[in-house]
């Protein structure tokens, strides 16, 4: 028989059940219900579900069968309108029990009446979150070694040691089968402060640019949360949160692959568990924010190495020390190591409990997804995962808010985390201080003391006045050659008459006016190099008429130099 997708819905009168039979014949169908049992058969699929709440038969019961999508959907009146049956996505506990295959202790529930929440007996009872103290009493070694127990409520024992290859790549603790609890702490702590590195912290520290980018990241349990506490505000009462939080279909497949099964837990071994859940959630936090929803191949890696409870088997006695401990390694052993990223992950595990056990068993599942993916890492699923997967759904939702009230209700600051924060901050910027202004006063100008120079020497004033004499007769050939230039182009610019500069040299219309020359410089003696100097530059520069000489002018120069009448100077 194969057992088939199916999904529960409510309103107030009714409880809808869709099951998926793609290969089922229509005609050829049964359903019973009565009470807290639901049974469904279409061969070759079988359903047997144990309702949270109590339906009835009277006629009001109504079904449909979708063709195309291979869904039947019964509707089932409740026995008492109005009535609110929680838990109708927890479908591992909905599934009527089966023969547990798991090793000892844990046991299979057989003959439950319906989803128990850990049994009603202590419905009612306070959990007390403070540490338990006993007195101390001196123990054998032979009996510390038969106390070496782990994995879900410190439930195996022996596991590792069968295990032992597959596990030295997943867990730092060497031999927890033979290691007591106080000496894996101590180990723990020990390899902690030997992996911490000042210099990496302090760099996320200074340059948090990637840092304050991941800080803004929104997980999908934000918009849930929102939602929760914008509903509350309304109604002012405590509403259904599992209606924010829904599964995809592979989810539902894994919810539907778990064996359902009961754990015979005591009080210590009560309050371990929920210890761990809030250790493995932080570290799951962590990466789900770094890596933005993202999981990479380095996802197994860093929810494990950042939860002692499944890299070291530890065990907890308060919420402080989870919140150090998840603290301690957060900048100890991934890539971002920043205090900020600690008080996120500390957020975000609030918001995740109190939406409450949808929420929890999402995060659940895609943990187991993630180990499951990884080769070595899969065998914290058999550990721990799939078990925490099977017990929160039964699990207490009272207990499970006093949890989140008691996690609220803890602080953390750099300096409970054992590793010197603050002082190593001090340093830092105190170094940093120093060089700042030390390069401050290295750009600034140096402010000399103003002193009176000494008298000039006889040989200084000599020496002086030749270095003048020699610069001022250096200097008057360049100052003489614009004079002489501006002399002699002066009453050449000022003829009447048009010039016309030719390679051979400068000829003058006898007939036009005698030019003047300035300075009482002759001409032919300053026309001249001044000639030669302007033929080696110019084929020809005519010099335009000025103002009131008569155009013809120039062409009876032409054409007296043509006839040999205008002689050339």
């Amino acid at each position: 028989m194969l057992t088939p997708a199916f999904e529960l819905t409510q309103d107030c009168d009714f409880l809808t059940v869709a099951i998926r039979v793609p290969h089922a014949r229509a005609s050829e169908f049964d359903v019973y219900f009565e009470g807290v049992d639901f049974k469904f058969y279409a061969k070759p699929y079988f359903l047997r579900l144990t309702l949270p709440g109590r339906i009835v038969e009277n006629g009001s019961e109504q079904g449909t069968y979708d063709a195309d999508k291979g869904i039947f959907t019964i509707r089932l009146p409740k026995e008492t309108p109005g009535q609110h049956f929680e838990g109708l996505n927890m479908l591992t506990a909905l599934l009527a029990p089966r023969k547990s295959r798991s090793a000892k202790p844990l046991v299979e529930e057989i003959g439950a009446s319906g989803v128990s929440e850990e049994g009603a007996d202590d419905e009612d009872e306070e959990f007390d979150w403070e540490i338990e103290q006993t007195p101390y009493e001196e123990v054998s070694e032979s009996t510390l070694q038969s106390q070496c127990h782990y994995g879900f409520g410190n439930l195996r024992a022996g596991v590792v040691q069968r295990l032992q290859d597959e596990l030295s790549e997943v867990i730092d603790i060497k031999d927890p089968d033979f290691t007591p609890v106080t000496e894996r702490r101590q180990k723990r702590l020990a390899a902690e402060l030997a992996k911490f590195d000042p210099d990496h912290y302090l760099a996320d520290f200074f340059e948090d640019e990637a840092v304050e980018q991941i800080l803004k990241y929104s997980p999908w349990w934000n918009d849930a949360h929102a939602e929760m506490v914008a509903s509350l505000g309304k109604n002012q009462e405590h509403g259904d949160s599992a209606a924010l939080v829904s599964f995809s279909e592979e989810e539902k497949y894994q919810l539907r692959k778990f064996v359902n099964k009961s754990y015979l837990l005591d009080k210590t071994a009560h309050r371990q568990v929920y210890y761990g859940l809030v250790d493995i959630l932080l570290a799951y936090c962590y990466e789900v924010r770094v890596t933005e929803g993202e999981h990479s191949v380095e996802s197994a890696w860093t929810i494990r190495k950042l939860s002692p409870t499944l890299c070291w088997f530890e065990t907890w006695t308060d919420i402080h020390e989870i919140l150090v401990s998840f603290g301690r390694r957060v900048l100890c052993y991934p890539l971002y190591r920043h205090f900020k990223l600690v008080l996120k992950a500390y957020r975000d595990t609030i918001k995740i409990l109190q939406l409450g056990k949808s929420a929890v068993l999402k995060c659940l599942l895609d943990v187991h997804k993630i180990f499951q993916e990884n080769d070595p890492a899969y065998i914290l699923n058999d550990l721990y995962i799939s078990d925490y997967c099977v017990w929160i759904q039964k699990a207490k939702s009272k207990k499970l808010a006093a949890l989140t009230e008691a996690l609220k209700a803890v602080t953390l600051s750099k300096a409970q985390l054992g590793l010197e924060l603050p002082e190593l901050e001090a340093a830092a910027l105190l170094v940093q201080e120093e060089e700042g202004a030390g390069r401050a006063a290295q750009c600034s100008p140096s402010n000399q003391a103003p002193h009176s120079s000494p008298e000039p020497s006889d040989s200084d004033s000599t020496s002086s006045s030749d270095t003048e004499d020699s610069a001022s007769e250096q200097e008057e050939p360049a100052g003489t050659q614009p004079s002489l230039l501006t002399s002699l182009q002066a009453p050449l610019l000022e003829e009447d008459s048009s010039l016309i500069i030719r390679e051979s040299g400068l000829c003058r219309n006898m007939a036009s006016q005698g030019c003047e020359v300035s300075q009482g410089q002759p001409l032919a003696s300053a026309r001249a190099p001044l000639i030669e100097e302007l033929g080696d530059a110019l084929k020809m520069l005519r010099v335009s008429t000025p103002h009131g000489v008569s155009a013809g002018s120039h062409g009876s120069v032409e054409d007296a130099e043509e006839r040999g009448q205008v002689p050339c100077d």
